[in-house]
This record gives structure tokens, C-alpha cells and sequence, in this order.
């Protein structure tokens, strides 16, 4: 490390504490910073940072065993896929049993990161409790602040008279009791929202511009991530998108009567994971729609000219790939897009980590994971 020789790591979600983990036991000194009063990050229900999108009902859609880390496995008495306060209680749990939890300064924002010579780094944090400010110099920073807590929320034509609101902000179906609910976007927190809406809702509508693959939790009763293994991902891609093909259609049948298929081919993007939207769908209680052409006061007209009347929008449409505390003509993603060696190194920034700034088919815990160790190989000297 070049500059002071102690690294700064920014976050205590799940990367965040994986990177502190492996800094720690290889003793590496750092300081880690995080907004909210506890670890966790987008996992912990209603955390104070003011940055976790969790629904109360929010459950991973990674499998027990695929998402723990690898030192230290999510007990085998625990369900297959943990809600938010088990997967919480399990990230407690690795901090205590590692012992690194004072490392951690609480309630603390970086405000600054900004290069010093050397290849050092001048971090600015603010006390979130006293509003105190102090600058510090680190020979590296480890970026774990997470890429899903600014809502991205798109300009649609026209006005609309009923509530929106981004899905980040959901916590529980009560608001759309007796409503038109429109949800736009079908990642698996659009399909989470819509399903928990379609039970207790007039109607639901899922807008959608090109589909998607929808994958239940469970292929031939086991959990959909136990079907790839170290053998199956060292075959030919399309050898393994057409045995995954097999396995969904015999666990579930065709998408089609029921819901669009995408133009781009199985694993060529995140897959939606859901066991309950296309039943919705079949019930009635979902209508699937195209994208949004226009809004017209209590109703939304759709790109297919169909129009329909709403008194709720819901916005599942992503997360802006943010790092307010870069100035800008230091770090700034394009389009969402930030170029990295081995998805953690800006080449033209030394001394620069991102752990976890990753959108994977599995679970991040274990990337992540493997990110901080071999960061922690570069900054110990070690490659």
C-alpha cells in the first residue's frame, strides 16, 4: 500500500463484512465506516441508514448452502432460503464468531474520498450522531457500500393522479388493499411486490417491456442453485443453458401461455426467481402488460394502445450505480457501467478496491468473499 499503511473500508452490508473479516484475520489494520447503527446493510429490516429497500416479507433467493460464507457455513438447521432476519442473525454471528465487530465505527458517513500522493487516499467521514468531521489518510480503500439504495426512477409522458412509489420504499401489502396496482419492472423484487399485492388487491398489472425467465425456487423439489456445480459450470455454455432449459420445463412447464419470453438466451442475464407469479398469472390475479407508453391522469396507457385505470404504481425498476463521495471526474459510472479489472480494480486508480459491485446469476457472499482475499494477496504482498 502506498501512503499511510492501514486501509479504509467504506460499508458493513454483507461485502462489507466479508472484506473486514479477511483484512482482519490476515492483520491488515483498516478502519470500516457504515451509515446505520448496525451491520447488514440492505438485509437489516428498516435500517437507519435510510438505505435498505428489505420488505418485511423479503426472503433470498439463493439457497441456504450457496450463500454462506465458506469458513463459516449458514447451519444446516436453518430453512433452505433464509428471510432478511435470518440471514441478519447469521451476519451477526460471523462477526462475533471472527471477533472484528469494534473494528467497525457505527453511524459514521464518508462524505470524501479523494487521491493523495503516493497512491494514497484522504477519506472524510461525518459523525451521523454528533456531526463531527475528520479527515484521514489510507493507503487503501475498499469500496462495500452497495449498488442497490438510489432508486432509479424512470420519466414516463403525462401526469398521474394516484400514489407512486419505487419498490425500495414497499414494506407491507396493506397499501394496496381494494387497488389497481400497477407494478413496472419484472426483476424478482417487481414479482415479490406484485404477487404479495395480487392477494389482497383488485388487480395487479405487471408491466414488462421484453420478459424474462421465470425461474421457481425449486427445480425437481431441490433448490434451484444446487443443480450447478464445479462439474456443470466447465461445460460448453450452450450445453449448460440447454440442461437448465431441461430442468425448468420439467419443473414448470412452459412460460408462454402465461408470460413473454425474452429474446436473449437462459443466463445471459439475472433470472427472476418465483414460484408463485405464473400461477397468479393463470389464477387471473395478475395481468401481464407491455412497457408504459404515457400516464393519463387515473389511468396508464401501455405501448400495445390498451389503457388501463391505476391508483397505484409501483417502480421496480432498478438502482442507480452510485458513489456520492468520488468527485465526479474521479470515479462516475456511465450508464450504470464502471470498467474494472476482475470486477474490483479501476486500472487507472491504484490502491482502489470495489467488493461485491457485481450482479451475479448466484449469491454475492461468497464473490465477495473472494474479492477480499485476494485484495487482501495484493495488499499484504502476497501477488
Amino acid at each position: 500500500m502506498g501512503g499511510a499503511e492501514r486501509a479504509c473500508i467504506i460499508g458493513a452490508g454483507s461485502s462489507g463484512i466479508a472484506a473486514a473479516k479477511v483484512l482482519h484475520e490476515r492483520g491488515i489494520p483498516f478502519d470500516a465506516f457504515e451509515m446505520g447503527s448496525g451491520i447488514g446493510g440492505l438485509w437489516r429490516y428498516e435500517n437507519d441508514s435510510g438505505r435498505a429497500p428489505a420488505y418485511a416479507s423479503l426472503h433470498i433467493n439463493t439457497s441456504r448452502d450457496r450463500t454462506g460464507f465458506s469458513d463459516f457455513p449458514i447451519p444446516p438447521d436453518r430453512p433452505d432460503f433464509l428471510s432478511h432476519r435470518q440471514l441478519l442473525a447469521y451476519f451477526e454471528d460471523y462477526v462475533d464468531h471472527f471477533g472484528f465487530r469494534d473494528r467497525i465505527t457505527f453511524r459514521t458517513r464518508v462524505e470524501r474520498v479523494a487521491p493523495a500522493p503516493g497512491g494514497a487516499y484522504d477519506v472524510t467521514v461525518r459523525s451521523l450522531t454528533t456531526g463531527e468531521t475528520t479527515t484521514a489518510r489510507y493507503g487503501a480503500v475498499l469500496v462495500a457500500s452497495g449498488h442497490h439504495w438510489d432508486p432509479y426512477v424512470p420519466a414516463f409522458e403525462g401526469t398521474f393522479e394516484g400514489r407512486v412509489l419505487h419498490s425500495s420504499a414497499y414494506r407491507t401489502p396493506e397499501i394496496f388493499e381494494g387497488r389497481r396496482v400497477l407494478v413496472v419492472g419484472v426483476g424478482n423484487s417487481g414479482c415479490d411486490v406484485a404477487c404479495e399485492a395480487a392477494r389482497v388487491a383488485e388487480h395487479v398489472f405487471l408491466s414488462t417491456r421484453r420478459g424474462a425467465y421465470i425461474i421457481p425456487k425449486y427445480l425437481l423439489g431441490r433448490p434451484l442453485d444446487v443443480w450447478v456445480t464445479p462439474f456443470s459450470t466447465r461445460l460448453p455454455r450452450p450445453v449448460q443453458r440447454l440442461a437448465y432449459r431441461a430442468l425448468v420445463y420439467l419443473s414448470r412447464g412452459r412460460q408462454e401461455p402465461y408470460f413473454p419470453t425474452p429474446d436473449h438466451p437462459l443466463g445471459n442475464e439475472h433470472p427472476t426467481v418465483s414460484s408463485d407469479l405464473l400461477g397468479l398469472i393463470g389464477h387471473g390475479e395478475i395481468t401481464v402488460k407491455p412497457g408504459v407508453d404515457r400516464l393519463a391522469g387515473s389511468r396508464v396507457r401501455f405501448a400495445d394502445g390498451t389503457d388501463e385505470a391505476v391508483d397505484v404504481i409501483v417502480l421496480a425498476t432498478g438502482y442507480n450505480v452510485t458513489f456520492p463521495f468520488f468527485d465526479a471526474d474521479f470515479i462516475r459510472p456511465e450508464e450504470n457501467r464502471l470498467p474494472l479489472y476482475r470486477r474490483v480494480v479501476p486500472p487507472e486508480h491504484p490502491n482502489l478496491y470495489f467488493i461485491g459491485l457485481i450482479q451475479p446469476i448466484g449469491a454475492v457472499m461468497p464473490l465477495a468473499e473472494a474479492q477480499s482475499e485476494w485484495v487482501a494477496d495484493l495488499l499484504g504482498g502476497r501477488a
